[in-house]
This record gives C-alpha cells, sequence and structure tokens, in this order.
C-alpha cells in the first residue's frame, strides 16, 4: 500500500501543470476499468482479471486522466466512485470484486444451460401505446433540458433542472390514476439530488421495475462550464432523460400495474456514478426485490445508422440481453449490434455490482457513438435524429408495461 501511495503522489505530481479545473478532493477510492487504469498507469491496488475490475486510490489529476480517456473511447463517467463504502482496507475490496466474477458466472451459467428461449406475443395495448411515443415531445424535452448553462452536479447551482424538472413532473402527473409519489433523494457524495418518480404496483408492489439515465451534464477538462463554457449535454444525457419523460407520459396514462415502477434521473454520473451507486447500495441493503433495470443514457445520435442499437453485453443480464431481442422481434424491428464499454461506463453499472439485472442499449456502437459528448457542441444539430432516439422510448415503454405485469423474473 506505501508503494501504491506513492506512485500516486508521482503522478500528481507529473500532472500538476494540467490547467483543467479540478474536484476539490485529496484522494477517493474507485472502482474502474482495469485497461483503464494500467493505460494510465495509475496504481492498482486490488483487480479481478476475469472481469477486467480493478481497484484504485486516485487523486483528481487521475480522475481527470480517467474522464479524459473515457471521453476518447465514447464513455460517460469511466469509473465509480466508491467513498460512501464502509471500509477500504485490503479485506473488503477482494471481496468486493469477488462478488463481480459471481455475478458474471452466474451469467455465463445462464448462457450454457437449457433455458427456454424467450418469446414474446403481441399485446394490442403494448404495440398501441408504442405508438404513442413522439418524436416531437423528445426534441421538446431535450431542448429544454439542454437549455440550461450547466446541468454539473458540482456546479453553483446543481439542483436547478431538478427542482425545475420536479416541478414539470408534477403537472405531467397531475391527471394519472395510478397512485405516484414524485420525491427528491439527497445524497452523501454530490449535492445534487436524484429525481424518482414511484407509480406504485397494484398486486405485487414491493417488485420493482427500474427504468434510469443521468440527469447532470459536464464538459471535459472543465466542470460545469470550467472557462465560460457551456455544458448542455444534449445527447449525453438530455436524451436518455428525454426517453424517461415520454415514456413516463405514455405509462402514466395507462392502468396501474401490478408491480411498482420506478423511474429515476440520477444525479452525478459524470463524477463516477455518485446518485445510482448510494440508490442501488441502499436498495441491497434494504432488500428491495429489484427485478429488471433498464439504463438509457445517450441515445439520439446514430453513428452506427439510424435504428442501430448498441446492446452493452459488460456488465449487465444475459437475461435481459434475451429479453431484448424478443422486445425487438415483437415491438421494434431495428438492428442490435453487441458490444462493450467497460466498467463504470454508466449507471447499469452500480445496479449491476449490487446483483440486480440491468441492461444498457445504446445509441451506436462504442467506436461510432457521437464525438461531441462532453464539449459545448453537445447540442441539438444536423445529426441528431429523434426517430432514431425513439425507439428507446419504445423500449422503455415495453419494458415496463411488459415486465410490470407479469411473473417474469431472472431465472438464476
Amino acid at each position: 500500500m506505501k508503494t501504491a501511495m506513492m506512485a500516486i503522489l508521482l503522478f500528481a505530481a507529473q500532472a500538476s501543470a494540467h490547467q483543467a479545473i479540478l474536484e476539490n478532493f485529496n484522494t477517493k477510492p474507485v472502482l474502474a476499468d482495469l485497461s483503464d487504469l494500467k493505460a494510465l498507469d495509475i496504481p492498482v491496488i486490488e483487480k479481478e482479471e476475469s472481469v477486467g475490475v480493478g481497484y484504485a486510490v486516485i487523486t483528481p489529476e487521475m480522475q481527470l486522466k480517467i474522464q479524459e480517456r473515457a471521453h476518447k473511447v465514447g464513455k460517460c463517467g469511466g469509473f465509480e466512485d466508491l467513498t460512501t463504502e464502509p471500509a477500504f482496507h485490503s479485506l473488503n475490496i477482494p471481496s468486493m470484486l469477488s462478488s463481480l466474477a459471481q455475478i458474471q458466472a452466474k451469467n455465463d451459467f445462464y448462457q450454457r444451460a437449457p433455458f427456454a428461449a424467450l418469446s414474446m406475443e403481441k399485446n394490442a395495448e403494448i404495440e398501441s401505446a408504442v405508438g404513442e411515443v413522439s418524436e416531437q415531445n423528445l426534441r421538446e424535452w431535450v431542448t429544454w433540458l439542454s437549455s440550461y448553462p450547466t446541468r454539473y452536479n458540482r456546479g453553483k447551482t446543481p439542483n436547478l433542472h431538478v427542482d425545475d424538472m420536479k416541478r414539470r413532473l408534477e403537472t405531467l402527473l397531475a391527471g394519472s390514476d395510478i397512485p405516484y409519489e414524485i420525491s427528491l433523494i439527497d445524497h452523501n457524495t454530490t449535492p445534487q439530488k436524484t429525481v424518482r418518480v414511484r407509480l406504485t404496483g397494484k398486486t405485487r408492489p414491493n417488485e420493482i421495475i427500474v427504468l434510469g439515465g443521468h440527469l447532470d451534464s459536464i464538459v471535459q477538462g472543465g466542470w460545469g462550464g470550467g472557462s465560460g463554457g457551456n455544458a448542455p449535454g444534449a445527447d449525453d444525457n438530455a436524451s436518455g432523460s428525454a426517453n424517461l419523460l415520454e415514456t413516463l407520459r405514455i405509462i402514466s396514462k395507462k392502468a396501474q400495474p401490478d408491480r411498482t415502477i420506478e423511474f429515476m434521473w440520477y444525479a452525478g454520473e459524470e463524477s463516477g456514478l455518485l446518485g445510482s451507486a448510494e440508490i442501488a447500495k441502499a436498495y441491497k441493503a434494504e432488500k428491495r426485490d429489484v427485478v429488471a433495470v433498464l439504463q438509457l443514457d445517450m441515445t439520439s445520435y446514430p453513428g452506427a445508422g439510424e435504428l442501430v442499437m448498441g446492446n452493452m453485453t459488460d456488465f449487465t443480464s444475459r437475461w435481459l440481453h434475451d429479453y431484448l431481442r424478443a422486445v425487438n422481434e415483437t415491438y421494434l424491428h431495428v438492428r442490435i449490434v453487441d458490444d462493450q464499454c467497460g466498467y463504470g461506463c454508466s449507471d447499469h453499472a452500480s445496479w449491476h455490482r449490487q446483483g440486480f439485472p440491468a441492461l444498457m442499449p445504446f445509441e451506436a456502437t462504442m467506436r461510432n457513438d457521437n464525438p461531441f459528448i462532453h464539449t459545448v457542441k453537445d447540442v441539438i444539430n444536423d445529426k441528431t435524429n429523434f426517430k432514431h432516439s425513439a425507439v428507446y422510448s419504445k423500449l422503455a415503454v415495453v419494458f415496463a408495461m411488459d415486465l410490470a405485469n407479469s411473473t417474469s423474473r431472472q431465472p438464476y
């Protein structure tokens, strides 16, 4: 450990000339993609080679390097901040990494086991709801969210858009016949709050379907606008946030589901999955029965082609991969391309690490994603495609209406 800390100090000294605005902390513990840590010469204290995840204690300069590398390959945060974990000695970190390996082993078992292939019969009510998704509504939601100078979680007004979102949700849900609750979740790791809408289930309210996406934005090398720049975040992630709003608009007008559906707009994803990590950890500690999690993060840039969807296969559920293909064959009819994004690329990793089944569809393959994310140029432009983005709301509508009215769950 002493050697690792000496290496940390050396790294910080080498990076001191970097002019970017750094977050204010001394060091913090993180989980990150092992290949990223090695490529950046960040000391790896513990690692699990089988899943490609490493544990490190990083400085603000190291965090900047991780975020810059993540930006170059199209990721969002690129790491999970472990600051709120109870202890960080050498005994519990191997256990944490081992649990990821165990989850992967269960995924591998599912792939080998003779489970019946997932199939889905078309439901007229769901098909009608899918047809209600409006590209114009998505454009209006994204236009609104990207109009804020920044949605950075450590900015001067980290909750301005959060409070506005809550007010809009109150108006949106005012006429719903489904019992609902709108709440703002406080966090220990960020002053920004997560927005949660809970549509209470009728017959099995303790079984939960989660649909989420992060609400914050960032500009690489100068957080919260840095040297006068904006962080509009139209694609990253006003697009996924808009998909959730449009899905909620439609779902809230339908019959009360059997299971509870929770919509979450997470805080602080760009700084290390902050909001989702705290929430997923709390849900596990409270033994909440989260059946499935859908993560929508960037959906409006069809870099691999219009109506070509990337499906992130790492740190996600093999069962939900099959479920996605069944939904596609029945309702969506797009091309799905499997891909990987490494550990911590978005909030699904928080849920996966706690053992909850998660799915992460993406706007493209990683190598073909939006080159303007984390810059002032992440705005609505001639490459923005709301027909493409609408597919992700359609998926979310099916995810909610089908899974929340069935007994389906991961078979392992």
